[in-house]
């Protein structure tokens, strides 16, 4: 691995993303990285965190149109609630305060009683559970459905929300809205390799594929001989269609996410795209918008999710609204 040690890599990684985006104001030892203006304008906070290892969430969508801060904990570990708490409190214009939690048993806790700290000093918090993940539920790590690729469309559409001025109950309201309509599914063509571990999290053997991952290097629901992308693409889609079909309507248009989890390049993440355009043409639903790359990731898992989206043009409209972060920008 590319590292000095593995107690220190969390470390690095922030002293590396504060000389190259001095943009933000990034604190090593405390861990908490903070978008500068944050406090301007009388805006929402909108802040985020979770266990390092799924770069370039949280950190590198600290910014404008975005999050307002993320609070980094240890590899696949959450951030404690201290930094939650800093983090709030570095934010807070006034307007309250925004946390966006991922279905992990970890997160859920810590950010509650950040939560309820941060009420303590005054501030007014609202909380959002970002549960996407159809493959499994009651995982290793949480209670119900893990939060995955979804947190990328509740931190832009919250942040586009926030920064337009709207108010802490809209901001949380439209955040709801945007996990309410969501669903995701992974695969893994191969195990991840923690820092402190060195091997890989699960057995994988080569020609074969795990469908229904998590981002933790938790195995799926179920094992496979190697498929192509055109037949991974038919049971990834179908299963997120499935639960969106419970949402309706049936034929309306949805935000794309082809994600990747790491380790799988670009050649292949278009041509898995591909596949997932032609399913979706294929049953009717038109994409509005798409997003293919490496945006919640597993460390160096190679394998993709897919994350779609019921979209209406509120929602479209806070996604075209410009967004500069470290990893996601465009409009300005």
């Amino acid at each position: 691995m590319l590292i000095n040690s593995p107690q220190t890599v969390v470390a690095d990684a922030l002293r590396g993303m504060a000389a190259a985006h001095p943009e933000l104001d990034v604190d090593v030892e405390r861990r908490v990285v903070v978008r500068r203006d944050a406090r301007s304008g009388g805006r929402v906070g909108v802040v985020s965190g979770g266990g390092s290892g799924h770069e370039p969430l949280h950190a590198g969508f600290v910014g404008y149109g975005m999050l307002s801060a993320a609070c980094p904990g240890e590899v696949f570990t959450s951030p404690v609630p201290d930094q939650m708490v800093r983090a709030a409190a570095a934010v807070d214009s006034g307007q309250g305060v925004l946390f966006v939690v991922k279905n992990y048993t970890g997160d859920v806790l810590n950010f509650e009683m950040a939560a309820e700290l941060a009420e303590e000093d005054g501030l007014r918090i609202e909380r959002v559970l970002v549960d996407d993940d159809v493959a499994v539920t009651d995982s290793l790590f949480t209670a119900g459905r893990r939060g995955t690729g979804a947190t990328l469309f509740v931190e832009k559409i919250a942040g586009a929300a926030a920064e337009e001025g709207a108010p802490l109950e809209r901001v949380a309201a439209l955040a709801r809205r945007v996990d309410a309509c969501s669903r995701s599914f992974g695969v893994a063509l191969s195990a991840c390799t923690t820092p402190a571990k060195g091997s890989p999290t699960f057995d994988l053997p080569d020609g074969e594929l795990e469908l229904g991952i998590g981002i933790h290097g938790e195995p799926g629901r179920e094992r496979r001989p190697m498929m192509s992308a055109r037949e991974i693409a038919e049971v990834a889609v179908g299963a997120v269609l499935e639960e969106l079909a419970q949402i309706g309507p049936a034929d309306g248009p949805v935000l794309a996410l082809v994600n990747g989890m790491g380790a799988t390049p670009l050649l292949e993440l278009y041509g898995f795209h591909a596949e997932v355009a032609r399913v979706l043409a294929e049953r009717g639903v038109p994409v509005a918008r798409a997003l293919v790359g490496n945006y919640v990731t597993s460390l160096d898992m190679a394998g993709c999710s897919v994350t779609l989206c019921r979209a209406d043009e509120e929602l479209l409209r806070l996604w075209d609204a410009p967004v500069r972060t470290a990893a996601l920008r465009w409009g300005l």
